[in-house]
């Protein structure tokens, strides 16, 4: 059964949490001055303000197709890996709906495991230029990511493991990728808007928090309880949504 609208929105809304948890959102203006090479002055100041707008947009898409690559791939992977336990899907399912329970816990800070509290996302030394940069600099932010976008990651990963078809699971996380690099784009857009909003938002970084281990939470109960088929029927037999692949 193809991957419902449902599913592809709640792939989109982890990428949005995944954009906005506390160890990403502050860092987008430091982002955004490394891969265009622009300081922070040129960034916010009132000079010349098309070139900049202009380099900040054409260098974000090319950082977000660099990690949006990565995370298509993974997304790829992990359904061919899915498939490969075909036989073993419903156990696959519900060890898969407890691991996102317990990335939850950890994002809300009741347990801790201990491979995702160091950070791992590389740092480079010196700035690139160019588009083939920010694209690398965008893989390398993928491939590292920090301990607060692991677990949302990770969970659309495991979802994408549990589907039976390529396309879906490249669906699945290319709407995640949208979900992240949407609002970085929209960023790149208004760096000032941005940041004003930022100011405003950093005082809501704890329930943010809140809310995405809840959201894991629950992702993971439907999960383990195979919720989304029923979602899934439901739709199906009402003639509501659309199919991946169809």
């Amino acid at each position: 059964m193809e991957a419902p609208q449902v599913s592809l929105f709640i792939a989109f809304m982890a990428g949005f949490l995944s954009f906005i948890t506390p160890c990403v959102l502050p860092l987008v203006p430091s982002y955004l001055s490394f891969i265009t090479g622009l300081s922070f002055e040129d960034l916010t100041g009132k000079q010349d303000q098309q070139r900049v707008r202009l380099k900040t947009m054409s260098h974000s898409l090319f950082f977000i197709a660099g990690f949006s690559a990565v995370f298509i791939s993974f997304g790829a992977s992990a359904t061919l890996i899915g498939q490969l336990f075909l036989s073993y899907q419903g156990v696959i399912r519900k060890l898969g709906g407890v691991l996102i329970v317990l990335f939850g816990l950890y994002i809300l800070g009741v347990i801790k495991i201990k491979p995702l509290i160091s950070e791992h996302r590389w740092h480079p030394e010196k700035k690139q230029t160019g588009y083939l940069g920010s694209f690398l600099i965008g893989i390398s932010f993928a491939a590292g990511w920090t301990p607060c976008v692991g677990p949302i990651l990770g969970t659309i990963l495991l979802y994408a493991s549990t589907t039976q078809s390529l396309l879906k699971g490249m669906g699945l996380l290319t709407f995640y990728s949208i979900g992240l690099g949407l609002p970085l784009f929209l960023a790149s857009l208004g760096i000032n808007s941005f940041l004003t909003y930022f100011r405003q938002l950093r005082n809501y970084l704890r329930m943010i928090t809140v809310v995405s281990g809840a959201f894991l939470i629950v992702v993971g109960v439907m999960i383990y309880t195979n919720s989304f088929t029923l979602i899934t029927a439901f739709l199906s037999e009402h003639g509501i949504g659309w199919y991946v692949g169809q």
